[in-house]
């Protein structure tokens, strides 16, 4: 089976992949919640995961960045390959941490730690072993700005995270993440907990982001999918169904349980 998956009405484009999964497969105990998942993450572009709830988007996503190496009993087959390195981020000899440091993700609610901002977005840089206080600085700085919060917070570094409002967090955490030069981030319904202001801001955010980063997001809302994605993977029941251009899929899917979904005929 090819790693990278062939899907001919995004290849004409010259597009370049970011990571690919072949043939994946992955267990909760004895529980079967991805069937064999054939995808392409293009490089640069927003990838977007829908579905209705339990079909294995959120599954899929934290796969990814090996999210589910932290409980037992679960377990993984086929691969998953980050490019242009071309290593399999399902091997034994791959250090989970570095993973999640090139994989960054950011969760549906927003999850800040009980530490001041600076230090909640050098965290993965301390983790890292960087010591330097000047490159964090920067590197703080710098991730503040990628997620347009720099401008808020500058003067308030030293002030617990908490403190700050709801799509402000959620901000703080894309910065979180962005801190450690991630090459994909992955979204998790990061919108959900928010209100339609702050909502629209993280979806402009994310518009502005996928210039530097590739973006993996899961979202219950398909308005969302077509409004922030370049790419829609439609999965039902762990499989993947169908997979193209979020403007081909919204308008013109080509199985029929992609259209039934879409248009509300689903169930």
């Amino acid at each position: 089976m090819s790693a990278v998956p062939s899907f001919p009405a995004a290849t004409a484009d010259n597009l370049v992949a970011k990571a690919t999964t072949s043939n994946l497969n992955f267990y909760y105990g004895n529980f079967q919640a991805l069937k064999g998942i054939n995808l392409t993450v293009y490089d640069g572009k927003v990838t977007a995961l829908i579905g209705p709830s339990g079909c294995g988007k959120s599954t899929l996503l934290r796969a990814f960045n090996r999210m589910h190496d932290l409980y037992p009993g679960n377990r993984y087959e086929g691969e998953m390959r980050l490019y242009p390195d071309d290593i399999d981020l399902l091997s034994p000899e791959v250090d989970p941490i570095e993973v999640r440091m090139r994989i960054g993700m950011v969760f549906q609610k927003p999850n800040p730690f009980p530490k001041s901002i600076f230090e909640n977005v050098a965290y993965g840089l301390r983790v890292r072993g960087e010591r330097n206080k000047t490159v964090l600085q920067d590197k703080v700085e710098l991730a503040l700005k990628g997620a347009a919060l720099w401008n808020e917070v500058k003067n308030r570094l030293d002030e617990l995270a908490v403190n700050l409002s709801g799509g402000q967090q959620q901000r703080l955490c894309i910065a979180r993440a962005l801190a450690t030069d991630p090459e994909i981030v992955l979204f998790d319904e990061p919108t959900s907990a928010l209100d339609p202001i702050a909502t629209a801001s993280i979806e402009e955010l994310i518009d502005e982001l996928k210039n530097r980063v590739t973006i993996l997001i899961v979202t219950h809302s398909m308005q969302q999918a077509a409004r922030v994605s370049d790419f829609t993977a439609y999965m039902y029941l762990g499989e993947l169904v169908e997979f193209g251009k979020t403007d081909e899929i919204f308008v013109k899917p080509k199985k029929k349980a992609t259209e039934d979904y879409i248009t509300g005929r689903f169930g």
